[in-house]
């Protein structure tokens, strides 16, 4: 009986250069950062200045600043403290289930 592991999810690159660096070879870097989920700290004599990530997470980054978004956070994880959850299998095998109910109802 083998036991079910989440799966470990792989810590992104961070690499830092120099902007001057970064100038020349931007359109090489964007491509990586997209490709492989990395993320650049760009410097100036030395000193971090900026940072660069894919726009999905930065988007995502974004959206969780949100004070609504962060509210609903706070309420979900209350619930889930408070044993007001359920399994991801039960929650999904519901969907699909009223899903195929919705299907069968316009066939009709």
């Amino acid at each position: 009986m083998g036991s079910k592991l989440p799966a470990l999810r792989q810590l992104p690159t961070v690499r830092r250069l120099p902007i001057t660096q970064a100038r020349v070879k931007l359109s090489a870097l964007v491509s990586r950062v997209r490709r492989n989920k990395e993320y650049l700290i760009l410097e100036k004599d030395g000193a971090a200045i900026a940072g660069v990530m894919d726009i999905d997470e930065f988007e995502d980054y974004l959206e969780q600043r949100d004070p609504k978004v962060q509210a609903h956070i706070r309420k979900s994880n209350q619930e889930y403290l408070a044993g007001k959850s359920r399994p991801a299998e039960e929650f999904v095998a519901e969907i699909r289930r009223e899903a195929r109910h919705k299907l069968r109802q316009s066939k009709a």
